[in-house]
């Protein structure tokens, strides 16, 4: 049974040593992805799942202490799933779950069962769902911290440069999310979410399948497009 739910932004620059001199400029997202966290510990979940944006299709499993690292972005940091050191042999996780795992560190997660599901933008609006019915029905109190950016076309300078229709998409997104809205989510464009480089979707979409029989209520934390990116950060319970 779904209890609760953080959503949360994974830019590598969330973690100031990636940063550096504009670690700043996004204190108001870390505070909210610290916000989110604390209603999920609040839910008293018997195990974590953390679900977020993978190279492949997926889904793709990380299993507790799977090992991220910063170092190609010249930072000596690693950090590891739901533990304090590594113990996942040989699986390295992306930087969107090196970026979740990092979060996770910054709070006390002692004791619960941690492990990650990867999905990428291939996997299909209806595979996501079933994805997220699957992890719903596991035995007992589960939370989902799901991870992913909007998208990536907001301003000129943006890495997808400025297109149109992001804005509307981000908006109906963020929307749905500080709404606790599943069904909104499962109908975001596949296709469009993917030309506006949105690494969030079918994360999202997973987290619409699991919370489909459930009446949680959604709070939107943040929401904002720094970088020409959009990032939001919301808490279900």
């Amino acid at each position: 049974m779904l209890v609760a739910a953080a959503v949360c932004p994974c830019p590598p620059l969330l973690v100031p040593e990636v940063a550096a001199g504009a670690a700043p400029e996004l204190d108001a997202a870390r505070v909210a992805c610290r916000d989110a966290l604390g209603v999920l510990a609040a839910s008293r979940p018997d195990r974590l799942v953390v679900v977020g944006p993978a190279d492949s299709a997926g889904p793709e499993v990380y299993p507790r202490g799977a090992r991220g690292s910063f170092r190609g972005f010249g930072v000596d940091l690693d950090v590891y799933l739901g533990a304090d050191s590594g113990g996942a042999d040989g699986t390295e996780l992306p930087y969107g779950f090196a970026v979740g795992a990092w979060l996770l560190g910054r709070t006390d997660w002692t004791g619960v069962p941690v492990d990650g599901i990867g999905v990428g933008d291939a996997l299909s609006a209806e595979r996501c769902a079933a994805l997220g019915r699957d992890i719903a029905a596991r035995a007992g109190r589960t939370a989902l911290l799901v991870l992913g950016d909007a998208s990536a076309c907001r301003s000129l300078k943006a890495p997808g440069y400025l297109d149109e229709r992001a804005a509307p998409f981000d908006a109906e997104a963020g929307r749905a999310l500080g709404a606790a809205d599943p069904a909104a989510l499962a109908a975001l464009d596949v296709v469009l979410a993917r030309e506006l480089k949105v690494s969030g979707r079918a994360p999202w979409q997973v987290l619409a399948g699991a919370a489909e029989d459930t009446d949680l209520v959604g709070t939107l934390l943040y929401e904002d497009a720094p970088y020409g990116v959009g990032y939001v950060a919301a808490a279900w319970s």
